[in-house]
């Protein structure tokens, strides 16, 4: 499974059965009716953090919403830690963002702990060095409460999410289920907490793009809720701007600025970073595009003076191009830039380069960026959870999981595609704004995989066009992690929900 957020090579669990001992079957006795554990009761807790020289007094509830049938019997619980500012005297004016990550199989930690709430990861340097363990947590003064309520959502199965007795998980457990169940959940969380008539954002990280995408037109056509804006970091629409296949050479395209750009960040290419990425971008749409496209009728005059451009942009050697077909994907790409210095790449942020465990292997066996947050992120949520916050339960806290798995695509042989449903809510909606944030070391979900989705909405009015904004920032994934991006990542954030209140 291909990303999105985050997106792991997990193992799969395999089930053993016990050979029935010869005989007649024992006769089956009726299984005893499992009694429903009644959800642990919300834990209120007060709190403030200083955010642009100014103290903001919050509560913060951690709780468990239950998604019920028609018939009242529970489906799921949602675990879910939501921040309200205090004091508020029109909370109709008051904007609350819903903050999703991504996987599928991934809890809200990232955005919760990296960039958008109080409290945030303290990560040495500029986020390319592991904390010495413990780590830590400290007041976060980027983060956007000031300026908008938050509300960070596990999916089900994921976090504390747990399907409940009389739900499947197979309900769940797709494009469609994910997107009915959380729709049900905003729904519920603005009822309870009467804030139909407050703004009201979606922000959504790797998969979490998918994910809010298919939100922003199900809650309008289902529920009549049109929102104010969605923000889509680091994410995706298409699968295809990943993962090629037979005859779709989309991904190749789409990933050439992003080598280019990660080749000058460790100095194997010179000049100006910028218009060597705006090179890239002009080859991959132009003669590189006609390359791929002519398949093995390319000429061999031709064939050859494709790979050397290809390896002037990224400085991987022209020979290595013609081998590959002219194709190299992410993952050859990591594990070849510093192959002569000994080290592999990092996927969710190519500044990362730790040493390689395996010199001999033409992939690279691990990803040091990952490997960098997973302990430091898990470490800090659980202490924050049962410390700070005062949830306590037993079941493990699902950071990442693959209990999701598999995870249903949709119907049919093509690839996922979101871009259609927030062409539709933008349709519907033209007051509906967008904001894509994306990082230029993210291997995982690179910039140009959604600007060349979102450059092909084309059946989305002019006017609507004008309400799409895009940043870049010079991390990777999570490019939050790197302080300046951090700080920009609020200012842009903050702009972008201040403009929806003129």
């Amino acid at each position: 499974m291909r990303p999105s957020l985050l997106l792991l090579a997990l193992s799969t669990i395999l089930a053993t059965a016990q050979e029935r001992p010869p005989g007649p079957p024992p006769e089956a006795k009726p299984e005893a009716p499992k009694e429903q554990k009644k959800p642990a009761e919300p834990v209120i807790r007060d709190g403030s953090v200083t955010i642009d020289g100014k103290k903001i007094d919050y509560q913060v509830t951690t709780a468990k919403l239950v998604l019920e049938k028609d018939d009242g019997s529970p489906r799921a619980s949602v675990f879910h830690v939501s921040y309200v500012k205090k004091d508020v005297a029109d909370v109709s004016k008051r904007p609350v963002l819903f903050a999703f990550n991504g996987g599928p199989g991934s809890s809200a930690v990232w955005l919760h702990l990296g960039t958008l709430g109080p409290k945030r990861v303290d990560l040495p340097g500029d986020g390319t060095e592991a904390p010495v363990p413990p780590a830590r947590l400290v007041s976060n003064e980027f983060s956007i409460l000031d300026v908008a309520d938050l509300v960070f959502v596990d999916p089900v199965t994921t976090g504390y999410s747990r399907v409940e007795k009389d739900g499947r998980p197979e309900e769940f457990h797709g494009v469609d289920g994910d997107v009915e169940s959380l729709s049900d959940f905003i729904r519920r969380w603005v009822t309870e907490h009467q804030r139909w008539s407050s703004p009201k954002y979606l922000l959504g990280e790797s998969y979490g793009g998918i994910r809010v995408a298919g939100l922003s037109a199900h809650l309008q056509s289902r529920y009549g809720m049109s929102l104010n804006g969605v923000v889509l970091l680091s994410s995706l629409l298409d699968f295809r701007t990943l993962s090629s296949g037979q005859g779709d050479d989309l991904s190749y395209q789409v990933f050439l600025p992003l080598f280019t750009s990660v080749a000058h960040y460790h100095g194997k290419l010179k000049g100006d970073r910028d218009a060597l990425v705006k090179e890239a971008r002009e080859f991959a749409k132009g003669e590189y595009a006609m390359a791929l496209l002519a398949g093995n009728t390319l000429a061999p005059e031709k064939r050859q003076a494709i790979a050397d451009k290809l390896s002037a942009l990224t400085t991987l050697p022209a020979e290595m191009f013609l081998q590959a077909n002219l194709r190299i994907d992410p993952t050859r790409f990591r594990g070849e830039l510093l192959r002569k210095e000994g080290k592999v790449l990092g996927r969710f942020d190519a500044r990362v380069a730790w040493p390689t465990t395996d010199a001999s292997s033409d992939m690279p066996e691990y990803d040091p960026s990952f490997s960098l947050a997973l302990g430091a992120y898990s470490t800090t949520m659980l202490s924050y959870l049962g410390s700070d916050l005062g949830w306590k339960e037993e079941s493990p806290y699902e950071i990442l999981t693959s209990k999701v798995h598999p995870w249903k695509m949709g119907s049919g042989n093509g690839h996922v595609n979101m871009s259609n449903r927030l062409a539709m809510a933008m349709r519907d909606n033209p007051h509906l704004r967008i904001l894509v944030m994306g990082g230029m070391a993210d291997l995982a979900t690179p910039p140009d995989g959604i600007l060349y989705s979102v450059s092909h909405l084309l059946d989305l009015p002019e006017a609507a066009k004008k309400n799409i904004s895009y940043t870049q920032y010079e991390a990777g994934h999570m490019f939050y992690l790197n302080p300046p991006d951090l700080a920009k990542g609020r200012k842009d954030l903050v702009d972008f929900i201040n403009a929806g209140q003129k």
